[in-house]
């Protein structure tokens, strides 16, 4: 079993070591792959020191069998025919092929079979926000047909790549030294600050990041569910949370909807209000479950419920869920 990372150097990539490692995943050979200014850099794995190779149109994924990619759309697009010419299956972490309709878009908690028909080689691997949001929702629509969901997205900067992370840590301690903060990977200074902007506005007046989990979550979920988004920034490291309402067709209860997240899959319940335990950020960074909290009835609508939720972006969000994808692959 021969792997491979394309964008190794970035902070998914980083990931993707990190999880192949701590899974104990089933290879032989890994190979890292990134631009020119990212090759010659090496990374440890499994006690191994790997040197990143420049990606190139040419043979380097011959022998390869599942690559996991991590480049941006630009990339994904560019090289997509390279990668998958004798035989690998790429599984992309990019938005290049999420709503082409003979690429599958999987959560394997959700929906693993459709990752069995990938007639061009390629599996997508869904927004960050919409892994999230539909891991916790799955569990809910086996109990009754969603019909409805809005949600608001409280989004860390790890979701604009690492140099996002950098610059809010840096940031602070601008600020605390008395200097001008830096703003470079946002729109405004994140430190102290919310942006309600995640991503580009399109025509509708919603970001590109709100209708993908719109599109998103019609596509995984195989289902009519209308979905409303407001998507924005806050100065978290690298944990999004949202806030999430829903109607079903026909009420379901407290008792109802806590069982079924006790018993999913993917899914840790931390819901104790009256002991102040419910998730956060902080504490469910690095971790690899999406944490449910604040569950209750929405008291505008008879057929609503509200929660809670929180999930490490850059591992469940995007490398924890490729190989489970990956895992899924080799099980059948």
């Amino acid at each position: 079993m021969k792997i491979a990372i394309v964008g190794a150097s970035g902070a998914v990539g980083q990931e993707f070591l990190r999880v192949l490692e701590e899974r104990s995943f089933p290879l032989d050979e890994l190979m890292l792959l990134g631009s020119s200014r990212s090759a010659g850099s090496a990374y440890t794995f499994r006690g191994e020191q790997i040197t990143v190779k420049e990606l190139k149109q040419n043979d380097d994924f011959k022998s390869v069998d599942i690559a996991f990619t991590s480049a941006g759309a630009g990339i994904s697009k560019e090289f997509a025919g390279t990668i998958t010419k004798y035989g690998a299956v790429m599984i992309d972490n990019s938005s290049a092929f999420r709503m082409d309709d003979d690429v599958p878009l999987v959560v394997p908690e959700v929906n693993a079979e459709d990752a069995k028909y990938h007639p061009r080689g390629i599996i997508a691997n869904p927004n960050c926000t919409t892994i999230q949001m539909v891991t916790a929702l799955k569990p809910l629509e086996q109990l009754s047909h969603i019909k409805r969901v809005h949600v608001a997205t409280y989004q860390a900067a790890s979701g604009a790549g690492a140099a996002a992370m950098d610059e809010l840590v840096n940031q602070y301690r601008q600020i605390v030294n008395g200097e001008k903060p830096t703003v470079e990977k946002f729109a405004y200074q994140l430190a102290y600050n919310l942006i309600p902007q995640v991503d580009v506005f399109t025509e509708n007046g919603y970001t590109k990041e709100e209708m993908k989990m719109y599109n998103e979550t019609r596509k995984i979920m195989h289902s009519d569910v209308k979905v409303s988004a407001t998507c924005v920034r806050v100065p978290a490291l690298r944990a999004h949370s949202e806030a999430i309402w829903i109607e079903t067709e026909r009420p379901v209860s407290l008792e109802e909807a806590r069982e079924a997240f006790e018993r999913a899959e993917g899914i840790i319940v931390q819901d104790c209000p009256e002991k102040k335990e419910y998730p956060m950020p902080l504490f469910v960074a690095t971790e690899d479950p999406v944490y449910v909290g604040r569950i209750r009835k929405d008291i505008s609508n008879p057929n609503g419920l509200s929660f809670w939720c929180v999930g490490d972006q850059i591992k469940k969000g995007a490398a924890l869920n490729a190989v489970q994808i990956a895992e899924y692959l080799l099980s059948m």
